[in-house]
């Protein structure tokens, strides 16, 4: 039997919580439902715009989308988690049912607006079906209008509409048309009144299986009747040049070598076509503004050792150097917003399917694990789509195995200071080496705790490819660079202040505070304390045991960490020395004896595999529970160990 999820709290209306209140009190709740792939997220962002929040329904640890709509009237949308039926299987489906369906009708949503695709059109009313066997009030949106014209099919939305008995409204949320006749549809229908049941077959009397069959023969034969007087289509003469792509973009020899192919220019571009900018902004951080801000420190009297070590050496050195990725992580999210946009994304979930199948999981775990290369703490939050807890368990085991935004700024740092004309295929190859951590681990834990688990072969519409809309792509890229920034402006600043506290207290020597070397810090202390258990990995200093010790916090941290460290040249520097380049090389030469390389990918090996960020393990922590979360900690910090000191001492005796 499916799991279900914790029904909504009866004691309060579930349509109206307060804590995720953007609409004014009393207006009203207007759901989107739909199957996945149909555009209906996308039509509540063009809804919405920047007014989106996310949160977790009452009662359930769900997340959904929540925003207000001015139109004629100003409404309090929802965009409910993707469902093909009310059938539900996973978490996030039983929670749209319970919202459309089980809760008493004063909690319900006001309106029901769902999404259909129009290019299959019978696969997406099967939801409208069983909706139209309730009361309320339900209206049809039909997307995808121009893919299934250049199929041959025409959709009149009028005819629909009349066999339906709901509103029909064709709108093109990528390029946001219709959205006005849409907002006509919905205000006109509140005013009339909820939607007549439709009327269903007698089933009393039959058994359960036999009144379920019935029930659904109704149902398609309704859709049929329906989808038969509104449609008409002409015959295709040629393969769509569509297929033609997929012939290759879902072989099973060339598709994971296309998609190998892509994301390697994805980051060849990335580095290299960012590298001018970041220089631009690193020069800039490390001269003008730092020169600036100390002169006019001085300026106005406030050069005391404290004020201008926090501004100059802490938040700027820090925080400074962190936002000298903004160039290379927007070129970054640009790109994978053009092949999410493009359609060709969700055929990467097809390929791995047997991957994904090998270790126990269904194709679909691949999405919750794509969202993993941008950034973690979702990731584990989509593992919801999954049905069976053992595979959201096992899935939220494995995400932080995949390689986040926060940890490139660092393989760029790195691979930029050691392989500076091949960075792109360093951070590529440490990408490969990430879905090898997924598949490895995976395999072990299959074969250990998870024996008996098998999973069912994927089943999904894959979008049609498309021509990317430019303002999807700058909302995309926009959401997750501002997500970059926040961590920028949030945590890195509390760390930054932290580490530059630790770093100012004396522990040896005679200096006071503030005006003591990093050396002789309590910084410096405890990261000795730790350094010689990184000995045998080749990167035992302190300077770099101190840096993965605040990555603890978020990766980020790891580079502004660095800069702070290295704020203050090394007595023994000069010239060209002091830059932060040269001493992070200086550092690897000194730890690894010499064996600098293979010091270098047992570093990024370990940064790759130990524990993302204190985020991931809440997130973790709220998924699947405290043990299983203490459970996966210890795993990453161990596998990353025993990693980073095999590639050591292996590489040490070729390099």
């Amino acid at each position: 039997m499916p799991e279900t999820a914790p029904a909504p709290r009866a004691t309060a209306p579930c349509c109206h919580d307060d804590h995720l209140q953007v609409a004014p009190q009393g207006a009203p709740v207007i759901a989107l439902a739909g199957s996945p792939n149909v555009g209906k997220s996308t039509l509540f962002n063009a809804l919405t715009g920047a007014r989106r929040t996310m949160g977790n329904w009452p009662g359930t640890s769900v997340e959904i989308g929540r925003g207000a709509w001015t139109g004629r009237r100003t409404y309090d949308l929802i965009d409910l988690p993707g469902a093909y039926s009310l059938d539900s299987a996973s978490p996030d489906e039983v929670l749209t049912r319970q919202l459309l369906v089980d809760v008493p009708a004063p909690e319900c949503p006001d309106l029901v607006v769902v999404t259909a695709d129009a290019a299959h059109l019978a696969r997406s009313l099967y939801l409208v079906a069983q909706l139209r066997e309730t009361t309320g009030r339900l209206v049809v949106v039909l997307t995808m209008s121009d893919v299934a014209e250049r199929r041959g099919i025409s959709i009149d939305s009028d005819v629909l509409a009349e066999h339906l008995g709901v509103p029909v409204v064709a709108v093109d949320p990528r390029r946001r048309a219709g959205l006005a006749r849409l907002d006509e549809a919905i205000d006109a229908h509140l005013d009339t009144g909820p939607t007549p049941a439709r009327v269903v077959p007698d089933t009393l009397g039959l058994a359960a299986d036999d009144a379920e069959f019935a029930l659904a023969d109704d149902r398609f034969a309704w859709i049929e009747r329906a989808t038969g007087a509104a449609t008409t289509r002409t015959e295709a003469t040629a393969v769509k040049w569509s297929e033609r792509l997929d012939r290759i973009a879902l072989h099973r020899l060339w598709g994971p070598l296309l998609f190998l192919a892509v994301m390697w220019g994805v980051f060849q571009v990335t580095t290299t076509v960012a590298a001018p900018l970041q220089d631009g902004l690193d020069q800039l951080v490390a001269g003008p503004l730092s020169d600036g801000t100390a002169a006019l420190l001085a300026s106005t009297g406030m050069d005391h050792p404290v004020v201008t070590g926090l501004l100059v050496d802490g938040l700027i050195a820090g925080v400074g150097m962190v936002l000298t990725f903004v160039p290379l992580m927007a070129l970054m999210f640009v790109l994978l917003a053009l092949l999410e946009d493009s359609g060709y994304m969700a055929r990467a979930a097809v390929i791995t399917d047997r991957m994904m199948r090998m270790i126990g999981l269904p194709g679909k775990a691949f999405l919750p694990l794509i969202v993993g290369f941008g950034c973690n703490v979702p990731a584990i939050s989509a593992t919801r789509v999954l049905g069976n807890r053992r595979q959201r368990i096992l899935t939220a085991l494995l995400v932080p195995f995949t390689s986040c935004s926060a940890r490139l700024t660092v393989f760029v740092l790195v691979a930029s200071v050691f392989f500076p004309d091949h960075a792109g295929t360093v951070v590529f190859t440490m990408y490969l080496v990430s879905i090898a951590l997924v598949v490895g681990t995976g395999l072990l834990l299959r074969t250990t705790l998870w024996r008996t688990m098998g999973a069912e072969p994927l089943i999904m519409d894959l979008p049609p490819y498309q021509r990317p809309t430019p303002r999807l792509i700058g909302i995309a890229t926009w959401t997750r660079l501002k997500g970059f920034l926040r961590t920028a402006t949030g945590i890195i600043v509390v760390t930054v202040v932290a580490v530059w506290t630790l770093q100012a207290i004396p522990v040896t020597g005679g200096g006071s505070f503030a005006q003591t070397p990093v050396q002789d810090s309590a910084y410096a202390a405890a990261a000795k304390a730790i350094a010689p258990v990184f000995e045998p990995a080749g990167f035992g200093n302190w300077q770099t045991t101190g840096a993965l010790v605040t990555g603890f916090i978020a990766k980020e941290t790891l580079v502004s960490s660095w800069a702070q460290t290295y704020a203050v040249p090394d007595p023994g520097a000069t010239g060209n020395d002091t830059a932060l380049g040269a001493q992070i090389r200086r550092a690897f030469e000194q730890s690894s004896g010499g064996h600098t390389l293979p010091a270098v990918w047992a570093f990024m090996v370990f940064l790759l595999a130990y524990t993302p960020c204190v985020a991931t393990i809440a997130a973790q922590r709220r998924e699947i529970g405290v043990k299983w979360t203490i459970l996966g900690v210890g795993m990453q910090l161990t596998l990353a160990w025993v990693l980073a000191v095999a590639i050591f001492q292996v590489g040490r005796l070729f390099w």
